[in-house]
């Protein structure tokens, strides 16, 4: 078990920053959040960061569907080439999302970006249906392991809805996802459900191969120390299993307090992996 930092957690810094606050702060490593900007996918300037603050790239995350512009055009063609771009890197995984229930359109507010449904979009129809198709052959072609996310609700005109194809929503629905082989939990996205994700852990099991850390306070994507969910009963299960994949702290940037000057963005992320680490036995003071 390992703790890396998503570089999407301050999606509005310079990689390169992101590197060395997340290297000043203790982290092992970092996934890397593939987006617009080439310097989120090229890979020699990847090789330099990694070279440059010591930390490898575990795992990187496939751009959302509105960035695969240049970069495999499609969300089908995206996953392709970012999981080549990780066998490059020695990174272990690709994290990806399951495909919405109707085409997606995005609608950017000061705030947040809010996904709504979009008819006449047939791209997330093809996606899905390659997941049910075509997915095992790219699996069977590469070693990096594809690792599909569980999705948050939505709210449309106040109500909670499930915008994703086999998405957990419910006890009932958490072995939809178990059709593919390897799964990314994210315990925010399991929080907007009233999920608990030690329950969904157990249920998913070995399939788990890499997750995203953040809590839920009716907000997404807090520090994992701030919150209603238990991470910390999850963490010290994980580790009694003997997990031995990364663990993604993925956050907002306010979570972080983006914009502080850099030493108070390092105190909160050195408070953040001392929690983590005293939950699984690894922090001063822990049993």
């Amino acid at each position: 078990m390992r703790f890396i930092f998503s570089t999407g957690s301050l999606y509005n810094y310079s990689i390169d920053r992101v590197f060395a606050l997340a290297a000043e702060a203790g982290f092992e490593g970092i996934e890397m959040m593939v987006d617009h900007r080439w310097d989120t996918r090229q890979l020699d300037y990847l090789r330099y960061l990694m070279d440059s603050h010591a930390l490898k790239i575990p795992a990187l995350h496939s751009p959302f569907s509105r960035n695969c512009q240049g970069w495999g055009e499609t969300e089908v063609g995206a996953i392709a080439r970012t999981a080549e771009l990780a066998a490059e890197l020695d990174a272990r995984v690709v994290v990806h999302h399951l495909p919405t229930r109707y085409g997606a359109a995005f609608l950017q507010t000061a705030s947040r970006s809010l996904l709504l449904p979009n008819p006449f979009d047939t791209l997330n129809r093809q996606y899905a249906d390659w997941l049910t198709e075509s997915y095992a052959e790219l699996q069977a072609r590469t070693d990096v392991l594809l690792c599909i996310e569980n999705l948050p609700a939505q709210r449309f005109m106040g109500v909670r809805v499930n915008p994703a194809r086999w998405n957990p929503h419910s006890q009932a629905t958490l072995g939809d996802i178990t059709r593919f082989p390897h799964i990314t939990l994210d315990t925010t996205h399991l929080g907007t459900w009233g999920l608990d994700p030690v329950e969904a852990y157990n249920f998913w099991g070995q399939r788990v191969k890499h997750v995203h850390l953040s809590n839920f306070d009716g907000n997404e994507h807090r520090r994992p120390e701030d919150g209603a969910l238990k991470l910390d009963a999850l963490l010290a299960r994980m580790a009694a299993d003997g997990y031995g994949h990364s663990i993604s702290l993925e956050l907002q940037p306010d979570a972080l307090e983006a914009g502080a000057p850099d030493s108070r963005v390092v105190e909160l992320l050195r408070g953040s992996l001392h929690y983590c680490l005293q939950a699984v036995g690894q922090g001063e003071g822990s049993a």
